[in-house]
């Protein structure tokens, strides 16, 4: 009977980590998995990524890592999936909201996001990135 119980024990532990390891989804693996160069950061449909623009900071690489950090072209914060994983919510100390951006296209070489930035009028943002 001792010598059943200690070969059960570590089969019942085993079973037990295993059954409560969260599997990551599809989006998630998609955009950690990848480096994201920025390709086009529009505002109102016009490059908004030079020097001085709206938009510019936010060029260059950006990262999802996989504890919910993450840098974004100059910035550095945390990011977070929205509404089922359709959105994606960034904040920076150094930004003056949080950005929740919908999520256009992820796969495995194009990351797209819109969000509409407030404002009188709000201006509409298309950015989008490749992987690298």
């Amino acid at each position: 009977m001792k010598k059943n119980l200690s070969l059960l024990l570590p089969a019942l532990l085993i079973i037990a980590l295993s059954c409560n390891k969260e599997t990551a989804s599809e989006r998630f693996t998609l955009l950690t998995s990848h480096v994201w160069t920025s390709d086009s950061l529009l505002a109102n449909g016009i490059d908004a990524s030079d020097p001085g623009e709206m938009l510019a900071l936010f060029k260059g690489d950006a990262s999802f890592n996989k504890d919910g950090t993450g840098t974004f072209g100059q910035y550095s914060g945390t990011w977070m999936f929205t509404d089922s994983e359709t959105n994606i919510a960034i904040s920076s100390p150094d930004m003056p909201l949080t950005l929740t951006t919908h999520i256009v296209e992820l796969t495995s070489v194009s990351l797209k996001v819109t969000f509409n930035y407030p404002g009188d009028p709000p201006t509409s943002i298309r950015m989008t990135f490749k992987a690298k």
